[in-house]
């Protein structure tokens, strides 16, 4: 009742302009899992190794701090809401290319210019749905949009669950090119975002006048950067190489696999709703240390559970908190950031996160891979200095619950 309540508060301006960064940042991610999701498959049809393979995810997510710099720069100078259009289609077709790839090296080139066009749409589709929204139940607004990461990742396990077997994973991403449609529904049903227009001067925006605020504000970029880094260690550390180990290590079908996905995803989205409305209440650092804490004592029934359930039940709890923490990452971000760069600012310390992170699957891989495929040794002590790390960071900084990120008009 209470998600009835926070959507019927608002405007249709409002709800479209968050549906259109929700439904961005799913099919992205729905993107980008399908990668995931078939790395064993690819190194399968390719004849080389997991490792070799996840080598795709390093350059995705290398690449990503260098879209959100050229998008958000972008949805500062020309708007929040043409940019978005022009992210989703720059990243449905380099997925729909991807497809076709004749061997490792194309993959992987393509996998590259994917995470430059994904590295764009979370920044932007951020700034225009909190830019819109009002201050009032910010924390469950960003809770559900940061998942749909993990609604992405879970429409991506149900495709792998019903159609892998029938079209491979060359079909998958033939699939993964669908979100191109999406951007009908933005040209047609999306505002653009009222902070932006009551900026006009911004349209106007050089690179030397952006770059001056951002230096304004180096040491809160700094700390973002730092704090992302740690957060996309313990979203990636627990989640790319799930799969293979459930497959190398644990011996189970791909069936049984994508089924335990599901459950987790299950997991992650209600602890993004859950931990994001809790930090309207207690903050949104507490928030984030909270689940952060709370993940530890998971740990071994998520890696050692002897039998499915359990590992089901290890799976859910896991990234209950897991996203949970990452639910509140939107709204702090955004209200941490001055609005001359809130399209810039939070994009590029998330995807800086993810450029410090880049080789953490290849190198968790390669350890698993020399330990006799051991990825739950691997995954443990992975999750376990992560989430102590990120706990610290956390604690460390500051925040701005409920600034003001609308214009006065669009809060009236």
């Amino acid at each position: 009742m209470k998600l009835i309540r926070n959507f019927t508060r608002l405007t249709p301006a409002q709800r479209h302009a968050y549906f259109a960064a929700l439904g961005g940042w799913t099919l992205d991610a729905f993107d980008f899992f399908i990668f995931i999701l078939c790395l064993d498959a690819i190194s399968s049809n390719f004849r080389t190794t997991i490792q070799a393979v996840a080598f795709g995810i390093t350059l995705t997510l290398a690449m990503r701090p260098v879209g959100a710099l050229v998008f958000g720069w972008m949805a500062e100078k020309y708007g929040r809401r043409p940019v978005l259009m022009l992210n989703v289609l720059s990243y449905a077709l380099i997925e729909l290319a991807t497809a076709f790839s004749p061997n490792l090296a194309v993959l992987l080139a393509l996998r590259a210019a994917f995470g430059f066009a994904m590295g764009g749409e979370w920044g932007v589709g951020a700034a225009l749905a909190f830019e819109t929204l009002p201050a009032q139940g910010r924390g469950f607004f960003s809770g559900l949009l940061q998942e749909g990461y993990v609604l992405g990742f879970l429409l991506a396990a149900a495709l792998s669950r019903l159609l892998f077997s029938v079209v491979g994973w060359r079909g998958m991403f033939v699939i993964g090119a669908a979100p191109a449609l999406f951007v009908l529904y933005i040209r047609r049903g999306v505002a653009e975002s009222p902070a932006w227009l009551a900026g006009r001067h911004r349209r106007h925006a050089s690179l030397a006048q952006l770059w001056r605020i951002v230096r304004a504000n180096v040491l809160l970029l700094l700390y973002m950067m730092v704090l992302m880094a740690f957060f996309n260690a313990f979203s990636h550390g627990s989640q790319d190489l799930y799969k293979p180990f459930l497959l190398k290590q644990l011996h189970l079908g791909n069936a049984t696999a994508d089924d335990l996905i599901m459950v987790m995803n299950v997991g992650a989205l209600l602890g993004g709703i859950c931990f994001g409305s809790l930090s309207e209440r207690i903050g949104r650092r507490k928030a984030v240390a909270l689940a952060a804490v709370l993940s530890l004592p998971v740990i071994p029934l998520w890696t050692y559970a002897p039998t499915v359930p359990l590992l089901a039940l290890g799976a859910f709890l896991m990234q209950f908190m897991v996203q949970g923490a990452w639910g509140i990452v939107p709204a702090h971000l955004n209200e941490l950031s001055p609005p001359g760069v809130r399209a810039v600012l939070p994009a590029f310390a998330y995807q800086f996160g993810n450029f410090a992170m880049a080789l953490l699957a290849p190198v968790q891989a390669g350890i698993a891979e020399r330990h006799g495929n051991d990825y739950a040794w691997m995954l443990a002590w992975t999750l376990g200095i992560v989430a102590v790390a990120l706990t610290v960071a956390t604690l460390l900084g500051k925040e701005a619950k409920s600034a003001v990120l609308a214009s006065i008009s669009a809060e009236r």
